[in-house]
């Protein structure tokens, strides 16, 4: 089991993909929007002025460093929330997490061969995955960077906390939740719904 990956939603999206760029280190993968009616994705190296004039409706911009892949997306923000984690697990892993949801009628978001969004009633999703070929891709990246703690700030971290360990089938700790080789610490002090990006500690 590994969270590989993380989605963002922020106001100030252009400062965040900065912040990764130039802080950080990551690697700009596209960013992905409409231009009129047609969905287009944009590879690196094309400005924000040069995507304005051409009339480019940003939808999100993806990154990517080591073992880590991170998305962020326009919304009413300033500081990042997070709207959903991405766990790859393996195959009798994701079967047992998509029966538990299930008995707990919590609502599932199939993509078949793509991705599945699990509800969490808890303010934000998760997006689990089988084994693929394209996240192991990434996964063999590890030796660059990964993530080793995530830090979200949260109204009720016990109940944010609880849903990611029981979904998961995992023990909740008194620092938060193991998930695979990162730990998930949800912290007081957050908004409501959609818990917001704290503090990130890669390896």
């Amino acid at each position: 089991m590994h969270l590989f990956h993380y989605h963002l939603v922020t106001s100030e999206l252009r400062d965040v993909e900065a912040r990764y760029v130039g802080k950080l280190g990551f690697a700009l993968v596209a960013r992905y929007g409409r231009v009129g009616e047609e969905h287009v994705s944009v590879e690196p190296g094309v400005s924000w002025e040069r995507l304005e004039r051409e009339g480019f409706k940003l939808r999100l911009s993806e990154l990517q460093r080591g073992a880590v892949n991170v998305v962020v997306q326009p919304g009413h923000w300033r500081l990042p929330r997070i709207d959903h984690l991405g766990v790859v697990l393996e195959e009798d892993e994701f079967h047992d997490v998509i029966d538990r949801a299930s008995d707990w009628n919590l609502r599932i978001q199939e993509h078949p061969g793509r991705r599945t969004f699990i509800a969490t009633n808890a303010g934000y999703r998760l997006e689990v995955h089988p084994p693929r070929e394209w996240i192991d891709d990434v996964l063999a990246a590890g030796d660059d960077l990964r993530l080793a703690e995530l830090q979200l700030r949260a109204d009720d971290p016990e109940s944010k906390t609880s849903a990611l360990a029981a979904i998961l089938g995992l023990e909740a700790a008194d620092d938060g939740v193991h998930v695979g080789g990162t730990l998930v610490r949800f912290l007081p002090g957050g908004p409501e719904g959609r818990p917001e990006l704290h503090a990130e500690r890669f390896a």
